[in-house]
């Protein structure tokens, strides 16, 4: 897989059926390896190992309906009162972050109504922070620590 910017970490990988499997943590099993999933693995492990998150309020793959369609965020950080703090985007490598790529984030926000977006494709990232009486988003130089 390819070298991120992101810190490396150190994954338990197996082969079946032709396919790389990668083990989340998290979800406790195996997934398949894909470039969207490489980073995913890599930044949640940023999220707990450099940004000390609880594993215990970190959702992979939460699912949401947004217009009678399901949908489902890549990570949702939440608070300690259950109200999700953080939404993050992963792309692979070689997707651009766009425009697209905030308001499918956005879109996410709609419902979850999230204190900071991130979107990462690995190689790029991008922090924000939602003010809600201007109704703006302020970029931000880095993740926020777990506090």
């Amino acid at each position: 897989m390819q070298k991120l910017n992101l810190p490396s970490y150190t994954f338990k990988l197996k082969s079946n059926e032709n396919k790389t499997l990668i083990f989340d943590n998290l979800r406790k099993k195996y997934v398949v390896l894909t470039p969207e999933e490489w980073v995913r693995q890599h930044f949640v492990q940023l999220l707990i190992q450099e940004k000390n998150y609880p594993i215990s309020l970190i959702a992979i793959e939460k699912q949401l309906i947004i217009n009678n369609l399901k949908k489902r965020t890549d990570i949702v950080i939440f608070a300690s009162d259950g109200h999700p703090n953080i939404i993050v985007e992963c792309k692979a490598p070689h997707i651009p972050i766009t425009q697209d790529t905030f308001d499918q984030i956005a879109r996410y926000n709609l419902k979850l109504d999230a204190n900071y977006l991130i979107v990462t494709n690995g190689l790029q990232h991008f922090f924000c922070m939602l003010d809600k009486e201007n109704e703006t988003y302020v970029f931000l130089r880095d993740i926020p620590e777990y506090r």
